[in-house]
Protein backbone atom coordinates (compact mmCIF):
# COMPACT_ATOMS: atom_id res chain seq x y z
CA UNK A 1 0.00 0.00 0.00
CA UNK A 2 1.54 3.51 -1.12
CA UNK A 3 0.27 6.53 1.67
CA UNK A 4 1.46 10.07 1.32
CA UNK A 5 2.53 11.84 4.16
CA UNK A 6 3.47 15.79 5.32
CA UNK A 7 6.39 16.46 7.51
CA UNK A 8 8.00 19.92 8.24
CA UNK A 9 7.10 23.26 8.77
CA UNK A 10 7.55 24.21 4.89
CA UNK A 11 4.97 21.14 4.43
CA UNK A 12 6.82 18.90 2.37
CA UNK A 13 5.12 16.00 0.99
CA UNK A 14 6.57 12.49 1.24
CA UNK A 15 5.36 9.08 -0.67
CA UNK A 16 5.72 5.71 1.71
CA UNK A 17 5.36 3.31 -0.83
CA UNK A 18 4.95 -0.66 -0.36
CA UNK A 19 3.72 -0.84 2.84
CA UNK A 20 1.96 -3.85 4.45
CA UNK A 21 0.51 -2.38 7.05
CA UNK A 22 -2.37 -0.29 7.34
CA UNK A 23 -2.09 3.28 8.72
CA UNK A 24 -4.96 5.33 9.72
CA UNK A 25 -5.24 8.43 9.16
CA UNK A 26 -3.75 11.30 10.98
CA UNK A 27 -1.28 8.80 12.51
CA UNK A 28 1.76 10.18 14.12
CA UNK A 29 5.35 8.15 12.22
CA UNK A 30 8.91 8.58 12.24
CA UNK A 31 10.48 8.98 8.78
CA UNK A 32 14.01 9.49 6.92
CA UNK A 33 13.61 11.92 4.31
CA UNK A 34 16.50 13.93 2.09
CA UNK A 35 16.94 16.13 5.43
CA UNK A 36 17.27 13.29 7.87
CA UNK A 37 14.88 12.03 10.39
CA UNK A 38 12.12 13.60 11.50
CA UNK A 39 7.96 13.26 12.35
CA UNK A 40 5.64 13.18 9.64
CA UNK A 41 1.47 13.24 9.53
CA UNK A 42 -0.10 10.45 7.26
CA UNK A 43 -2.62 11.97 5.01
CA UNK A 44 -4.18 9.12 3.53
CA UNK A 45 -3.56 5.94 1.50
CA UNK A 46 -3.23 5.88 -2.38
CA UNK A 47 -4.24 4.17 -5.29
CA UNK A 48 -2.03 3.30 -7.87
CA UNK A 49 -3.81 5.59 -10.28
CA UNK A 50 -3.13 8.97 -7.61
CA UNK A 51 0.67 7.85 -7.36
CA UNK A 52 0.62 8.59 -11.06
CA UNK A 53 -0.75 11.54 -10.88
CA UNK A 54 1.74 12.98 -8.13
CA UNK A 55 4.71 11.66 -9.23
CA UNK A 56 3.55 13.54 -12.83
CA UNK A 57 2.80 16.72 -11.04
CA UNK A 58 5.97 17.24 -9.32
CA UNK A 59 7.98 15.14 -11.94
CA UNK A 60 9.02 13.15 -9.34
CA UNK A 61 12.43 10.19 -10.21
CA UNK A 62 12.59 6.93 -9.84
CA UNK A 63 13.45 5.39 -6.52
CA UNK A 64 16.33 4.28 -7.54
CA UNK A 65 17.75 7.44 -8.57
CA UNK A 66 16.19 9.27 -5.34
CA UNK A 67 18.85 7.48 -3.53
CA UNK A 68 21.46 8.02 -5.69
CA UNK A 69 21.19 11.52 -6.60
CA UNK A 70 22.36 13.66 -3.71
CA UNK A 71 21.33 17.02 -5.56
CA UNK A 72 17.98 15.98 -4.37
CA UNK A 73 19.13 16.11 -0.25
CA UNK A 74 20.11 19.67 -0.58
CA UNK A 75 17.19 20.68 -3.04
CA UNK A 76 14.58 19.19 -0.88
CA UNK A 77 11.98 18.46 -3.82
CA UNK A 78 8.41 19.49 -2.91
CA UNK A 79 7.60 15.84 -3.26
CA UNK A 80 9.82 13.05 -2.29
CA UNK A 81 10.22 9.22 -1.59
CA UNK A 82 10.65 8.95 2.28
CA UNK A 83 11.45 5.56 4.29
CA UNK A 84 8.90 4.46 7.55
CA UNK A 85 11.31 3.98 10.56
CA UNK A 86 8.69 3.40 12.90
CA UNK A 87 5.37 4.52 14.68
CA UNK A 88 5.87 7.62 16.85
CA UNK A 89 5.15 7.14 20.24
CA UNK A 90 4.99 9.50 23.40
CA UNK A 91 8.81 10.18 23.54
CA UNK A 92 8.93 11.30 20.09
CA UNK A 93 5.90 13.38 20.39
CA UNK A 94 7.11 15.06 23.35
CA UNK A 95 10.21 15.79 22.06
CA UNK A 96 9.05 17.47 19.22
CA UNK A 97 6.57 19.61 21.01
CA UNK A 98 9.67 20.16 23.20
CA UNK A 99 11.88 21.56 20.48
CA UNK A 100 9.11 23.45 18.98
CA UNK A 101 9.18 25.37 22.42
CA UNK A 102 12.77 25.44 22.05
CA UNK A 103 12.49 26.91 18.71
CA UNK A 104 10.38 29.90 19.82
CA UNK A 105 12.41 30.79 22.84
CA UNK A 106 15.71 30.94 20.74
CA UNK A 107 13.90 32.82 17.77
CA UNK A 108 14.05 36.05 19.62
CA UNK A 109 18.24 35.35 20.29
CA UNK A 110 18.87 34.81 16.89
CA UNK A 111 17.06 37.73 15.81
CA UNK A 112 19.43 40.07 17.63
CA UNK A 113 22.73 38.07 16.71
CA UNK A 114 21.34 38.61 12.96
CA UNK A 115 21.47 43.01 13.76
CA UNK A 116 25.25 42.41 14.86
CA UNK A 117 25.90 41.21 11.21
CA UNK A 118 24.01 44.08 9.59
CA UNK A 119 22.83 41.61 7.10
CA UNK A 120 20.22 42.59 4.54
CA UNK A 121 17.90 39.52 5.46
CA UNK A 122 14.39 38.36 7.98
CA UNK A 123 15.00 35.17 9.85
CA UNK A 124 11.35 34.36 9.59
CA UNK A 125 11.16 30.54 11.78
CA UNK A 126 13.85 28.05 12.65
CA UNK A 127 13.10 23.78 12.25
CA UNK A 128 15.06 21.54 15.01
CA UNK A 129 15.04 17.94 13.26
CA UNK A 130 14.07 15.30 15.25
CA UNK A 131 17.59 13.78 16.21
CA UNK A 132 18.79 17.31 16.35
CA UNK A 133 21.71 16.51 14.20
CA UNK A 134 20.61 19.42 12.02
CA UNK A 135 18.98 22.72 12.65
CA UNK A 136 17.03 24.95 9.50
CA UNK A 137 16.80 28.22 9.47
CA UNK A 138 14.38 29.90 6.68
CA UNK A 139 15.01 33.53 6.28
CA UNK A 140 13.39 36.34 3.17
CA UNK A 141 15.72 38.77 1.45
CA UNK A 142 15.80 40.82 -1.78
CA UNK A 143 19.30 39.70 -2.64
CA UNK A 144 21.72 37.37 -2.27
CA UNK A 145 23.72 37.14 1.12
CA UNK A 146 26.58 36.31 2.38
CA UNK A 147 26.23 35.13 5.83
CA UNK A 148 29.02 32.29 6.67
CA UNK A 149 30.30 34.73 9.35
CA UNK A 150 26.63 34.56 10.49
CA UNK A 151 26.18 30.74 10.44
CA UNK A 152 29.37 30.11 12.20
CA UNK A 153 28.79 31.85 14.81
CA UNK A 154 25.04 29.77 15.10
CA UNK A 155 26.84 26.75 15.43
CA UNK A 156 28.82 28.03 17.75
CA UNK A 157 25.79 28.60 19.79
CA UNK A 158 23.22 25.79 18.59
CA UNK A 159 26.31 23.18 18.62
CA UNK A 160 25.04 21.59 15.83
CA UNK A 161 24.98 21.48 11.98
CA UNK A 162 23.55 24.82 11.04
CA UNK A 163 21.35 25.17 7.34
CA UNK A 164 20.07 28.53 6.23
CA UNK A 165 17.30 28.69 3.43
CA UNK A 166 16.18 31.20 1.45
CA UNK A 167 12.45 31.28 0.76
CA UNK A 168 9.52 33.96 -0.75
CA UNK A 169 7.09 36.01 0.64
CA UNK A 170 4.37 33.65 -0.21
CA UNK A 171 6.65 30.72 1.28
CA UNK A 172 6.87 32.83 4.49
CA UNK A 173 2.92 32.87 5.00
CA UNK A 174 3.32 29.25 3.78
CA UNK A 175 5.19 28.36 7.44
CA UNK A 176 4.03 31.08 9.94
CA UNK A 177 0.19 30.09 8.79
CA UNK A 178 -2.45 32.98 9.80
CA UNK A 179 -6.01 33.50 9.20
CA UNK A 180 -7.05 34.87 5.85
CA UNK A 181 -9.39 37.90 4.74
CA UNK A 182 -11.87 35.28 4.64
CA UNK A 183 -11.70 34.54 8.12
CA UNK A 184 -10.31 30.97 7.39
CA UNK A 185 -6.82 29.72 7.56
CA UNK A 186 -4.32 30.21 5.32
CA UNK A 187 -4.77 28.33 1.74
CA UNK A 188 -0.90 27.79 1.28
CA UNK A 189 -0.51 26.66 5.06
CA UNK A 190 -4.19 24.63 5.20
CA UNK A 191 -4.42 21.92 2.76
CA UNK A 192 -2.54 23.35 -0.99
CA UNK A 193 0.27 21.60 -2.13
CA UNK A 194 1.83 23.77 -4.48
CA UNK A 195 1.58 27.95 -5.74
CA UNK A 196 0.07 28.23 -8.99
CA UNK A 197 0.79 31.34 -10.87
CA UNK A 198 -1.56 34.34 -10.17
CA UNK A 199 -1.56 37.34 -12.68
CA UNK A 200 -3.92 41.09 -12.39
CA UNK A 201 -5.64 39.60 -15.61
CA UNK A 202 -7.08 37.14 -13.65
CA UNK A 203 -8.65 39.20 -11.43
CA UNK A 204 -9.84 41.91 -14.49
CA UNK A 205 -11.41 38.68 -15.98
CA UNK A 206 -13.42 38.01 -12.63
CA UNK A 207 -14.57 41.51 -12.81
CA UNK A 208 -13.20 42.23 -9.29
CA UNK A 209 -12.09 45.71 -7.38
CA UNK A 210 -9.15 46.36 -8.33
CA UNK A 211 -8.01 47.50 -4.76
CA UNK A 212 -4.31 45.87 -3.17
CA UNK A 213 -5.94 45.77 0.43
CA UNK A 214 -9.00 43.57 -0.99
CA UNK A 215 -6.99 40.70 -3.34
CA UNK A 216 -4.14 40.85 -1.75
CA UNK A 217 -2.98 37.73 0.90
CA UNK A 218 -1.09 38.11 3.87
CA UNK A 219 2.12 37.42 2.06
CA UNK A 220 1.26 40.97 0.13
CA UNK A 221 0.82 38.77 -3.59
CA UNK A 222 -2.31 38.75 -4.76
CA UNK A 223 -4.22 35.54 -2.98
CA UNK A 224 -4.19 32.33 -4.29
CA UNK A 225 -7.97 32.39 -4.67
CA UNK A 226 -8.16 34.38 -7.49
CA UNK A 227 -6.92 31.39 -9.56
CA UNK A 228 -9.97 28.92 -8.00
CA UNK A 229 -12.73 30.10 -10.82
CA UNK A 230 -10.11 31.72 -13.13
CA UNK A 231 -11.26 28.57 -16.02
CA UNK A 232 -14.99 29.10 -15.40
CA UNK A 233 -14.71 32.73 -16.12
CA UNK A 234 -11.58 31.95 -18.99
CA UNK A 235 -14.26 29.81 -20.53
CA UNK A 236 -16.87 32.39 -20.32
CA UNK A 237 -14.63 34.89 -21.88
CA UNK A 238 -13.55 32.87 -24.67
CA UNK A 239 -15.81 34.17 -27.05
CA UNK A 240 -16.65 37.94 -25.77
CA UNK A 241 -14.57 41.11 -25.98
CA UNK A 242 -12.91 42.39 -23.47
CA UNK A 243 -14.46 44.17 -19.95
CA UNK A 244 -14.88 47.92 -20.70
CA UNK A 245 -15.36 47.12 -24.68
CA UNK A 246 -17.74 49.87 -25.86
CA UNK A 247 -20.16 49.33 -28.85
CA UNK A 248 -20.66 52.34 -30.83
CA UNK A 249 -24.44 52.88 -31.86
CA UNK A 250 -26.44 55.53 -33.32
CA UNK A 251 -28.27 55.78 -29.82
CA UNK A 252 -25.13 56.38 -28.08
CA UNK A 253 -22.45 53.54 -26.47
CA UNK A 254 -22.86 50.21 -24.83
CA UNK A 255 -20.11 49.32 -22.54
CA UNK A 256 -19.25 45.66 -21.46
CA UNK A 257 -19.69 46.19 -17.72
CA UNK A 258 -18.85 42.76 -16.43
CA UNK A 259 -19.99 38.84 -16.41
CA UNK A 260 -22.95 37.03 -14.32
CA UNK A 261 -21.26 33.45 -14.11
CA UNK A 262 -24.02 31.91 -12.33
CA UNK A 263 -26.92 32.58 -14.84
CA UNK A 264 -23.67 32.66 -17.71
CA UNK A 265 -24.36 36.26 -19.27
CA UNK A 266 -22.86 39.67 -20.21
CA UNK A 267 -23.75 42.78 -17.92
CA UNK A 268 -24.65 45.21 -20.00
CA UNK A 269 -24.50 48.92 -19.75
CA UNK A 270 -26.57 51.06 -22.09
CA UNK A 271 -26.14 54.39 -22.51
CA UNK A 272 -28.90 55.96 -20.07
CA UNK A 273 -26.61 54.08 -17.53
CA UNK A 274 -28.56 51.10 -16.60
CA UNK A 275 -27.13 47.96 -16.57
CA UNK A 276 -28.81 44.64 -17.67
CA UNK A 277 -28.09 40.75 -18.94
CA UNK A 278 -27.63 39.19 -22.14
CA UNK A 279 -27.05 35.71 -22.47
CA UNK A 280 -23.92 34.73 -23.73
CA UNK A 281 -25.82 32.43 -26.92
CA UNK A 282 -27.48 35.81 -27.71
CA UNK A 283 -24.51 38.30 -27.34
CA UNK A 284 -24.08 38.42 -31.44
CA UNK A 285 -27.60 38.81 -32.25
CA UNK A 286 -28.04 42.10 -29.49
CA UNK A 287 -24.48 43.52 -31.06
CA UNK A 288 -26.10 43.23 -34.58
CA UNK A 289 -29.50 44.67 -33.08
CA UNK A 290 -28.61 47.24 -31.39
CA UNK A 291 -25.59 48.11 -34.29
CA UNK A 292 -28.49 48.28 -36.81
CA UNK A 293 -30.24 51.32 -34.43
CA UNK A 294 -33.16 48.99 -32.75
CA UNK A 295 -33.59 48.42 -29.11
CA UNK A 296 -32.89 45.42 -27.16
CA UNK A 297 -36.42 44.12 -25.54
CA UNK A 298 -34.95 43.64 -22.45
CA UNK A 299 -33.22 47.41 -22.91
CA UNK A 300 -36.89 48.75 -23.69
CA UNK A 301 -38.05 47.04 -19.74
CA UNK A 302 -35.45 48.53 -18.04
CA UNK A 303 -35.56 51.92 -19.57
CA UNK A 304 -39.37 51.81 -18.57
CA UNK A 305 -38.28 51.26 -14.95
CA UNK A 306 -35.25 53.48 -15.05
CA UNK A 307 -38.27 56.18 -15.62
CA UNK A 308 -40.52 54.91 -13.43
CA UNK A 309 -37.63 55.53 -10.68
CA UNK A 310 -36.65 58.70 -12.09
CA UNK A 311 -40.30 60.00 -11.69
CA UNK A 312 -40.45 58.39 -8.16
CA UNK A 313 -37.58 60.42 -7.19
CA UNK A 314 -39.08 63.42 -8.75
CA UNK A 315 -42.23 63.05 -6.49
CA UNK A 316 -39.66 62.30 -3.02
CA UNK A 317 -38.28 65.53 -3.95
CA UNK A 318 -41.41 67.37 -4.03
CA UNK A 319 -42.20 65.74 -1.30
CA UNK A 320 -39.40 66.72 0.60
CA UNK A 321 -40.56 70.31 -0.49
CA UNK A 322 -43.75 69.93 0.95
CA UNK A 323 -42.79 68.61 4.12
CA UNK A 324 -40.39 71.46 4.01
CA UNK A 325 -42.99 74.24 4.02
CA UNK A 326 -45.15 72.66 6.36
CA UNK A 327 -42.14 73.06 8.80
CA UNK A 328 -41.93 76.71 7.82
CA UNK A 329 -45.58 77.25 8.58
CA UNK A 330 -45.37 75.48 11.59
CA UNK A 331 -42.46 77.27 13.07
CA UNK A 332 -44.30 80.80 12.32
CA UNK A 333 -47.68 79.45 14.48
CA UNK A 334 -45.34 79.25 16.99
CA UNK A 335 -42.88 82.21 16.88
CA UNK A 336 -47.12 84.10 16.90
CA UNK A 337 -48.12 81.97 20.08
CA UNK A 338 -45.12 83.34 21.75
CA UNK A 339 -45.82 87.00 20.90
CA UNK A 340 -49.17 87.04 22.07
CA UNK A 341 -48.18 85.09 25.37
CA UNK A 342 -48.29 87.22 27.90
CA UNK A 343 -45.09 88.10 30.39
CA UNK A 344 -44.87 86.33 34.32
CA UNK A 345 -44.01 88.46 36.57
CA UNK A 346 -42.07 88.68 40.00
CA UNK A 347 -38.59 88.44 40.85
CA UNK A 348 -38.22 84.75 40.56
CA UNK A 349 -40.34 84.44 36.82
CA UNK A 350 -39.24 81.94 34.60
CA UNK A 351 -36.92 80.50 37.36
CA UNK A 352 -39.13 78.28 38.88
CA UNK A 353 -40.13 78.62 42.92
CA UNK A 354 -37.78 79.72 45.42
CA UNK A 355 -37.88 78.22 48.68
CA UNK A 356 -36.87 80.36 52.16
CA UNK A 357 -36.45 78.18 55.70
Amino acid sequence: MNYLVIFGKPRFLGLLTDLEQEIDRGTNVVIESARGLEIADVVGILSEEQLCKYKERFELPKESEASDNDQLKSTEPPLQYVKLMRFADELDVSDAKWQRQEEDEALPMVRKMLKNHSLPMKIVDMEYLLDRKKLYFYFTSEQRVDFRCFVKELAKEFKTRIELRQIGARDEAKILGGLAPCGNPCCCSYWMLEFLPICIRMVKEQNLALNPSKISGLCGRLMCCMSYEYDTYSELWKDLPNPGTKIKTSSGNYQIAGADIVSKSVRIKSPEGVEFLVPISEFKLFKKTVEGGEKWNLHVNLADQAEAHNLFGKEVFALKGSCSELDESLEKDCDECSAHRPKAKGKNSGRGRSFRK
